[in-house]
C-alpha cells in the first residue's frame, strides 16, 4: 500500500474514517475499542486540531494502520547550509583592507 500524505489533523481524520467505514465499524463500536468516546472519534474524523496524539496513534493501531513518517524530500548536499570558513572571511576582510 502507498503511503498517503498527512498534512493536517483533517487528513487524519478522512484516513481514521475512511479506514473504520472500511472495517464496517461505526464511530460507538470505534470508540469503545480505542477506549474513548464516540464523541472523541467524532472530533478527530472531523479534523478538530489538539487531539492526544497517545490516542491518535491508538486509533490507528485498532484500525491496523502503520504510521511511517519521512521527509518530503531528499535533502542534496548542494541544498545543505554549511558554516562559513571563519578563517577565509577574516583574510578576505584583511586583504580588502591593505592597500
Amino acid at each position: 500500500m502507498a503511503g498517503i500524505p498527512i498534512r493536517s489533523p483533517a487528513d487524519i481524520g478522512a484516513l481514521i474514517r475512511d479506514r473504520r467505514k472500511a472495517l464496517g465499524l461505526d464511530q460507538a463500536a470505534l470508540a469503545s475499542k480505542v477506549g474513548v468516546s464516540r464523541l472523541w472519534i467524532n472530533q478527530v474524523e472531523q479534523g478538530k486540531p489538539g487531539a492526544n496524539l497517545g490516542l491518535v496513534l491508538r486509533t490507528l493501531a485498532t484500525l491496523d494502520i502503520a504510521l511511517s513518517i519521512a521527509p518530503q524530500k531528499d535533502v542534496k548536499s548542494d541544498d545543505a547550509v554549511t558554516a562559513p570558513d571563519i578563517d577565509a572571511v577574516i583574510d578576505a576582510a584583511r586583504e580588502r583592507r591593505e592597500p
